[in-house]
């Protein structure tokens, strides 16, 4: 006879400390997805997606990296949930991109003459003061900012 198995995960020690931070960004990210798109132009209505999945990343990876809060275990289990994103987290860990938003802005293929987006560039050395990002609503996200 097979066994029966079951969907049930098992939480790490010490999730009951952040589960409250991510159940609630996870009820804004619902209501993000289900606002209504009224009046906003196609990129707009992605922006608070973006913000709130990069506030998720910051909130993981400020109680590993910086506060030294939560157990490798219990880090590796929300990367591997996907209450986290790995591959921001990692660039966030190297030199200069401390501060990135998200990975779209550094990707060359989507952006005109294969650069990186406007929120890059430090706000000294733009033409324009205020500049908004096309993908998520970044105003600026360059490291010596």
């Amino acid at each position: 006879m097979p066994k029966v198995k079951t969907n049930r995960v098992k939480y790490p020690e010490g999730w009951e400390l952040i589960e409250p931070t991510l159940q609630e960004l996870e009820s804004k990210m619902r209501e993000a997805q289900m606002d209504s798109h009224d009046g906003k132009r196609k990129c707009e209505t992605l922006w608070p997606i973006f913000k709130i999945a990069h506030q998720k990343s910051r909130y993981i990876y400020d109680l590993y990296y910086r506060r030294n809060e939560i157990s490798k275990e219990l880090y590796e289990f929300c990367l591997d949930q996907g209450y986290a994103d790995r591959n921001l987290i990692a660039k966030w860990k190297k030199p200069g991109y401390e501060r990135l938003c998200c990975l779209r802005c550094i990707q060359p293929r989507d952006h005109n003459f294969g650069t990186t987006c406007v929120c890059r560039v430090p706000k000294h050395l733009r033409e324009e003061k205020v500049v908004e990002c096309v993908h998520c609503g970044c105003r600026g996200c360059a490291s010596g900012d």
